[in-house]
């Protein structure tokens, strides 16, 4: 475990690197919802799960599936939820592309099997009561989860892009929450304009972590804007490229 803080400023924020082992898991579907025109939500179970930890809402396991040639495609998605007890994994999967990991999702029926490895580890962000998150479609499986994880007293503002109005979500929280919604059609989807039309007019106060995840330049457009535009500390920003355009399995961090 590696911890990350600053010692001269108790009030900044700690993140703690956690390790995990890592194992292949055999799951089966046991349901499939469309839970927006553009977002499928399955979820899988198996014994496999007894001991499958997830401490952070935007951890990543890797998703395998067989490929024409014999080999496996390999992609990074959200544990939506989970339930170790009840041995249950839910995964969330926009579908802005036809790749083979979402092809899998939009023929996914109860019964069929998935292998699922991971999470190789998780960034725990605490020492934090208010939150700013920001990201696209990719995003929305760890926005989601981290709004409906907070606990009383958290502040959370939420801004994402999707394509319109019937890909909004709606969350349950003990939190309070703010959520602003940036409309842009998926082709636009490497373009920051909708979402940083909402951020500047969103007032980020002192002592905000801001959480970003989208597509690669519209990451880094973000982040420049809120470090050079606004001269907001780095220590509370999180960023990261969910995808990157054009690049099969690409991300990007930034952090």
């Amino acid at each position: 475990m590696d911890t990350q803080s600053s010692p001269d400023n108790p009030n900044a924020p700690r993140i703690e690197r956690v390790r995990h082992d890592l194992r292949r898991r055999a799951l089966t579907v046991t349901d499939v919802e469309r839970i927006t025109p553009g977002m499928l939500r399955i979820t899988l179970s198996g014994d496999d799960l007894a001991d499958f930890v997830s401490l952070a809402p935007d951890d990543h396991v890797k998703i395998l599936v067989p490929a024409a040639d014999g080999t496996e495609e390999r992609r990074d998605y959200t544990p939506r939820r989970y339930d170790a007890a009840a041995r249950s994994l839910v995964l969330d999967f926009a579908l802005h592309e036809a790749g083979p990991i979402t092809q899998w999702a939009m023929n996914a029926r109860p019964g069929d099997t998935l292998n699922v490895g991971g999470p190789r580890g998780s960034a725990v962000v605490s020492n934090v009561e208010r939150w700013l998150l920001i990201g696209d479609e990719t995003a929305l499986p760890a926005i989601g989860r981290r709004i409906e994880e907070a606990s009383g007293g958290t502040r959370i503002t939420s801004i994402a892009a999707v394509a319109d109005p019937a890909e909004q979500q709606a969350f349950e929280t003990k939190a309070e929450l703010t959520c602003h919604w940036a409309y842009r059609p998926l082709h636009e989807a490497a373009d920051a304009s909708a979402l940083l039309a909402i951020l500047r007019s969103v007032i980020i106060e002192p002592n905000t972590f801001v959480w970003v995840a989208a597509e690669a330049s519209v990451t880094r457009a973000i982040r420049a804007h809120l470090t050079e535009e606004r001269g907001y500390p780095l220590q509370w920003i999180k960023a990261s490229g969910y995808w990157v355009k054009g690049k099969a399995d690409s991300t990007e961090k930034f952090d």
